[in-house]
């Protein structure tokens, strides 16, 4: 199942939870796998805007961040799958928009937008993420832009994903997605038709 909410900009408290009322309602149906947006923890949009120190404040350590473990903690409890995504204090000592995948076994995977342009103070990061779930399938998580270049979906194929988890940022219905980042031109609109 996939979830779409508008996120509270820097409300981790609050945006977590939204997410446990989808994620008790997802238990009630026997949803294997629930998938949140990107960056829905922390918020997106606002990220461009904020300093080094103000997105240090923000981020958490995976796993052992209280939003991390939070997932985990749910996971197990709804015998589900659940990934969401935040902003990432690696301990690289640079920031990171991840995605944290927390399954009900207690394992997890964690994988760092490949292509970030959200902010200046953020890293981008280095490899793919594919591994074996407890659902009998290996996934593979690419972040929004990521999934843009399509080398980046078949090198996760190559690596044996059969599911691919591709949470994208929007900010719910009374956002600016889908044209938050410019008017897509008639053209490109045009040219998909033919």
């Amino acid at each position: 199942a996939s979830v779409q909410f508008q996120h509270a900009a820097n409300d981790k408290r609050a945006n977590l939870g939204v997410m446990e009322g989808f994620v008790r309602d997802a238990a009630k149906a026997n949803v294997q796998v629930l998938v949140f947006p990107e960056c829905c923890i922390t918020g997106y949009w606002h990220l461009r805007n904020l300093d080094r120190d103000a997105l240090v404040q923000l981020a958490e350590p995976i796993p052992h961040g209280r939003c991390a473990q939070q997932l985990l903690d749910w996971s197990r409890h709804g015998s589900m799958t659940i990934g969401a995504g935040l902003v990432e204090q690696g301990d690289d000592g640079q920031l990171y928009n991840s995605y944290f995948v927390a399954m009900p076994n207690g394992q997890y995977a964690c994988h760092r937008k490949l292509h970030c342009f959200i902010s200046a103070h953020m890293a981008s990061g280095n490899h793919y993420t594919v591994f074996d779930s407890p659902h009998g399938c290996r996934l593979a998580v690419l972040i929004c832009y990521d999934n843009n270049i399509i080398e980046n979906v078949r090198a996760c194929a190559l690596a044996g994903a059969e599911v691919l988890l591709a949470p994208h940022q929007t900010g719910g219905c009374q956002s600016g997605s889908p044209f938050a980042m410019g008017v897509i031109p008639r053209q490109l609109w045009d040219d998909r038709q033919r």
